[in-house]
């Protein structure tokens, strides 16, 4: 991945990296390269593309004696050129060839001899140059990271003086990191590069301009960062302030805003947040229809993107408008690769709709342009069994899902997350046929190739709710707890404790508890998915209410009738706020309020010995209990 700030630094063809002279003072230039029918996903952001920049930075280790502008005009005979005269002739000749270098390999030639005239400080500068082009070139990451620690150590100064090259090093050192999968120092080393590029904004000590390239490269990676670590909804606030720099930095209708607009709409769909995605989609849309034509492959790209969208938001027929249109545009492009697809997202939408035959048709249609081992071809008998499946041809969608799971099995090794989205479908349609063992089994194999990419933490946590859920559902209650309270956890760290996915498993973990009979520690649990259920989804949520019904069950079958009879009171209300579309449910609410009532008038007058949990602070919902676990198949946050 070309970065920011490697442009901004390496585009100078001559930089001054003598730390004697008085004064540095560099024009650095960045280009703004552009990539035919870029696409960029999540998980591999492009770099900023801004226009020039002039910086001034500060010198970091002056000697007034000394300064080449000066000794390099004069021009003695060569009979009295002192000692210390032709020594600094000799640092500059070697300055001159580290600077004219155009490869990695040059430049590491050129700066092996620098070293031998230069001390570790007043390699600063040469370091963070040949770091920034190592990671440009995509050299070794662990020789990259070297360099951008020699640069570090150079350019950190004493005083707590900050500069530009300090915060370049900083953003190197982070980029590095993140290559080698050391997350952790790759977020410390960014926030540190932001916390910089703060300050010097807040000093005045260089202009916006300059900051603004630096800054956003380092907002990219600490998304890319985020991201990897699995913490999505941290990474949006990143994305978003890439965006935010872009729109003071590019025309109002730019490519690249198109672009930047469309990675976070993606963004936001990777979370399921398919209505925050849509503005940020449309805004692409609109960009690109103007600044490159109906028929633009941005166009298609950002058209199938918002057939996505429009499929999250269960608006089938207006996806499946996109899904053509987006089509079209690829057909007339010949991108085939795109097109087969689109084609296989359109059976999908069509299956959504129920138009099975129409969606089976077309996938005979397209499994012939697939290679016998392709993953395309899995996705392709992995859609005609879903079909089938709906339309109860359990034999012959059974036939198509085992063929898709042997060519699965070949590919868990080079495309990981790709079979595993894939597992995740498959082992639903088993589901449906109730054949839970066979799901059971799919998703632990899984979960198991999941555990080992922290990026896909989310996904790990979803995967692994689903497994409790299924386990639950199959009374293997003891074994369930443990992969929903790993998934709590999972899904908290990528998405906040409030997220309404963490809602549904703690209603589940309620109910595991109240099925081992243990109602303390199910009120607990029901409490908790109230509380954020109340937050994420409304009071007046079905499944809000759900969980308040079953607080209210829990606390009944602690004996504390009382505070029963409060949250079923309040399930009651809810249910009547819905008006006639819920009448069965407002019948059955008022039944078990009846009940629970009697059962108060007939308990003794001495209140029963248990101690009632205290409520989370915002309780005020409830929900209908007809059965203790609820499904969190489509519920769960970053599910694949």
């Amino acid at each position: 991945m070309r970065r920011a700030s490697s442009k901004l630094l390496l585009s100078h063809p001559k930089l001054s990296f003598s730390l004697l002279s008085r004064d540095f003072i560099a024009q650095i230039s960045t280009t703004a390269t552009h990539e035919p029918n870029h696409h960029p996903t999540l998980t591999h952001l492009k770099p900023t593309k801004l226009p020039s920049s002039n910086i001034k930075t500060h010198h970091f280790q002056t000697n007034p004696s000394h300064n080449f502008n000066t000794l390099a005009d004069t021009n003695p005979p060569p009979g009295q050129i002192s000692s210390r005269q032709r020594k600094i002739k000799e640092k500059s000749q070697v300055e001159e060839a580290f600077e004219s270098a155009k490869t990695a390999e040059e430049m590491l030639g050129a700066f092996k001899d620098m070293e031998a005239s230069f001390d570790e400080r007043e390699l600063g500068l040469a370091c963070l140059k040949l770091g920034l082009k190592l990671d440009q070139e995509g050299e070794d990451p662990e020789k990259t990271l070297s360099f951008a620690n020699r640069a570090l150590k150079a350019l950190d100064r004493d005083d707590n003086r900050v500069s530009l090259p300090l915060a370049m090093a900083l953003q190197l050192l982070g980029s590095s990191c993140y290559r080698l999968k050391r997350f952790n120092d790759s977020l410390g080393y960014l926030n540190r590069a932001n916390r910089v590029l703060t300050r010097l904004e807040e000093e005045g000590s260089c202009s916006v301009d300059d900051i603004r390239p630096i800054l956003h490269a380092v907002q990219l990676e600490l998304a890319n960062t985020k991201t990897a670590m699995g913490r999505r909804e941290e990474a949006l606030e990143n994305l978003k302030n890439c965006l935010s720099i872009k729109e003071m930095t590019l025309g109002e209708n730019s490519r690249e805003l198109g672009n930047a607009n469309r990675d976070l709409a993606e963004a936001y769909v990777s979370v399921l947040n398919f209505k925050e995605a849509m503005p940020y989609c449309l805004k692409a849309l609109e960009i690109h229809k103007g600044q490159l034509g109906n028929n633009s492959v941005e166009v298609a790209h950002d058209r199938r993107l918002l057939g996505v969208i429009y499929t999250g938001l269960e608006e089938h027929e207006k996806a499946l408008e996109q899904n053509q249109l987006s089509q079209k545009v690829l057909k007339n492009w010949g991108l085939s690769s795109d097109l087969l697809r689109a084609e296989i997202d359109a059976a999908n939408m069509q299956i959504a709709l129920g138009k099975y035959e129409e969606a089976i048709n077309g996938l005979k249609g397209v499994v012939q342009q697939t290679d016998k081992d392709s993953e395309d071809r899995a996705m392709i008998f992995t859609a005609m069994g879903k079909a089938l499946c709906n339309q109860e041809k359990f034999g012959d969608s059974k036939r198509c899902l085992e063929i898709a799971c042997g060519i699965l099995d070949k590919k868990e090794a080079t495309s990981p997350v790709e079979v595993a989205e894939a597992y995740i479908e498959i082992s639903m349609q088993y589901e449906i046929m109730n054949e839970f063992e066979t799901a059971i089994s799919l998703l632990k194999r899984t979960h198991s190739m999941l555990e080992k990419l922290p990026q896909e933490q989310h996904s790990e946590g979803s995967v692994s709710a689903r497994i409790g859920w299924l386990l639950l559902l199959t009374g293997k209650v003891q074994q369930a707890i443990p992969y929903l309270e790993s998934a709590a956890e999972r899904l908290k760290e990528c998405f906040g404790s409030k997220h309404f996915g963490v809602g549904y498993i703690y209603n589940n973990l309620g109910a595991a508890y109240l099925e081992l009979d243990r109602p303390q520690s199910a009120a607990q649990m029901f409490a908790v998915a109230k509380d954020i259920m109340d937050m994420s989804l409304g009071p007046g949520h079905v499944d809000t209410i759900e969980a308040c019904q079953n607080l209210s069950k829990a606390y009944g079958a602690m004996g504390s009738h009382a505070l029963a009879i409060k949250f079923q009171e309040q399930v009651v209300d809810a249910w009547e706020g819905h008006g006639a579309s819920a009448h069965d449910e407002l019948k059955e609410a008022r039944r078990l309020f009846e009940q629970l009532k009697k059962k108060a008038r007939e308990a003794s007058s001495k209140e029963p010995n248990i101690r009632a949990l205290p409520l989370p602070r915002n309780s005020q919902v409830s929900t209908r209990n007809s059965q203790p676990a609820v499904s969190v198949r489509e519920k769960l946050p970053g599910a694949i």
